[in-house]
């Protein structure tokens, strides 16, 4: 398939009723929050640059996005830059404290990490120090670059004066605060949440009510005024380690203040033509990239699109490369992970050749080789691209705010295992497994599609979803995104794997696919259990801009 017929294919492949497909000449935003793609473009038409952008939209997804992504959370970014034709990227997520270790819940009674409270709170948040090491990049190396706290006034704004609840947020938190399951949910029983996120009488919450977060507004304007180091070395840092000690918990003033992003080489693998990038680990990147390695094997494009075989064979790729994943996938500072290996195209032919067409896989085990969230992709006007992707773990991260911060820390840490022979065992300073990982599709070393999702275990599938839809099939941006979409793995609390499909998949390839040996559930049409995606795709020709939004999440892609 040609970039050409690419574009020439503008028409609704997928239904009528889905959204046109975003345009621009100059700079585009999508995020899955129409007030923060307001204020990224807000930056662009102001004269800031991608990266600008995407910290104005990061922070303000901070203070209107809550169930989603924090500044307590961890992030990944890619980030090309037009002058310098660089593709970057910037692992933002932290490590463990000093004093984490597994005696240290063993201790306590514990034989798995709770997923809530501070206890669940045992690594650093690194979503700041990536806004800080992003923006230090730009403003050396891109032009157009706007002052920090320009930035952040938006966010401020906001937390300060308030935004309306939207249904998403309504809904989740209904679901937080549910008493019946301790481990998961019964937010309501820190009073830090409460106290924000609950209304003093005790009802959440309703659509298009007003939320103002005073102490997070007070943060925002420390690190506007001071920078990124005001949550490691600063007033705020002293005042969230002082909370999580206060609490039990077992990070230190001295872990944030020794906390930074890194630099990172991207990964990738070529695929159709294009090469597709990733973050390399401790982030999931390389199984979403393992996911197009083995699809390079099949003609997808003679099996049609949304054919049983079409879902069959993402599903079993899925399970071949999530082998790989749980059997390597951890802090690389602690394990050498074979990831060149384990993404050439001989090991991908391997993966591919254990698939059986007529026959789900059960219980895939991994060859030797010889991971709730909000994803933004911004193209600026001189050609900079930035994917990232935010988020604090669970809905709500650890379910707990530290106190006169009113930052809500994640819970991102409760992913590792007590188990000292397991390769993402807890170790103090370590990285855990991360689910987060942001794509772009390049073409002739320029950005051609950039791309990524909500969703733990379902963003790499996801983004194969995307990548094949678009450059398989010429679906436009937007049916790409709004295609009916699946979910192979687990749900919370769940100890097998299942394969949920939206119910506007024909109920005859559902069939199909049970007759197969997939464990098929029906789920709602246009759920956000499949995740809330976004893609942007650039015309190597006319440079115009193409992105779009899911119908899933509540976002938009606006451009100029």
């Amino acid at each position: 398939m040609t970039t050409v017929m690419c574009f020439s294919m503008l028409s609704t492949t997928a239904g009528a009723a889905n959204r046109p497909t975003t345009m621009a000449p100059n700079g585009i935003v999508t995020t899955p929050h129409y007030l923060a793609s307001a204020a990224a473009l807000e930056v662009l038409e102001e004269g800031g640059n991608a990266v600008d952008a995407a910290i104005a939209a990061q922070a303000t997804l901070a203070v209107v996005y809550p169930q989603y992504t924090s500044m307590g959370g961890d992030a990944f970014w890619l980030i090309y830059n037009a002058e310098s034709k660089e593709l970057k990227a910037l692992n933002a997520s932290g490590r463990s404290g000093e004093k984490t270790t597994i005696d240290f819940y063993k201790n306590k009674g514990y034989n798995k990490i709770p997923s809530r409270g501070y206890l669940a709170a045992n690594t650093v948040p690194g979503t700041v120090s990536g806004w800080g090491a992003a923006y230090e990049y730009a403003e050396d190396t891109m032009d157009l670059s706007m002052d920090w706290d320009d930035l952040l006034k938006r966010a401020i704004h906001y937390a300060e004066k308030g935004y309306p609840v939207t249904p998403n947020q309504e809904r989740w938190t209904k679901t937080a605060m549910n008493p019946d399951n301790k481990e998961l949910f019964d937010l309501g029983r820190f009073k830090t949440f409460t106290d924000i996120f609950v209304k003093p009488n005790g009802e959440h919450f309703k659509v298009g009510e007003m939320m103002v977060q005073k102490d997070l507004a007070k943060t925002l304007k420390r690190i506007a005024v001071n920078g990124a180091d005001e949550f490691y070395k600063g007033e705020t840092a002293m005042k969230i380690a002082a909370d999580i000690q206060a609490n039990g918990g077992s990070l230190t003033y001295y872990d944030f203040k020794n906390h930074k992003a890194d630099w990172v080489k991207p990964i990738s693998v070529d695929y159709r033509g294009y090469q597709a990038y990733n973050v390399p680990p401790n982030s999931q990147g390389m199984a979403s990239l393992s996911i197009l390695n083995i699809l390079n094997n099949f003609d997808l494009k003679s099996m049609g699109e949304g054919s049983a075989d079409y879902y069959h064979v993402m599903v079993e790729a899925t399970k071949q490369a999530f082998a790989d994943r749980d059997k390597w996938l951890t802090d690389p500072d602690f394990v050498n992970i074979p990831v060149n290996d384990l993404l050439s195209k001989e090991h991908g032919k391997k993966l591919a050749a254990r698939i059986d067409m007529k026959k789900a896989a059960e219980n895939v085990k991994p060859l030797d080789p010889k991971g709730d969230t909000v994803w933004l992709g911004i193209v600026d006007k001189d050609g900079n691209a930035v994917s990232v992707i935010q988020s604090h773990y669970f809905d709500w991260g650890a379910g707990v705010v530290a106190k006169d911060t009113g930052v809500l820390l994640q819970n991102r840490g409760s992913f590792f295992s007590l188990d000292p022979n397991h390769v993402n065992d807890l170790e103090p300073k370590k990285r855990t497994f991360h689910t987060l990982n942001p794509a772009m599709l390049m073409k002739d070393g320029k950005p051609f599609m950039l791309y990524g999702t909500q969703g733990g275990e379902g963003q790499p599938q996801t983004q194969a979803a995307l990548v094949t839809r678009f450059v398989d099939f010429g679906m436009t941006v937007q049916d790409a995104i709004e295609a009916p979409r699946w979910l192979h793995g687990r749900n919370w609390g769940e100890s097998a794997n299942g394969l949920r499909m939206e119910g506007r998949i024909p109920q005859s390839v559902m069939d199909e696919m049970i007759r197969r040996g997939h464990p098929v559930k029906k789920i709602d049409d246009y759920t956000d259990q499949v995740g809330q995606s976004g893609m942007v795709v650039i015309d190597p020709q006319t440079n115009v801009k193409f992105a779009g939004a899911d119908p899933r999440g509540e976002g938009a892609a606006v451009g100029y």
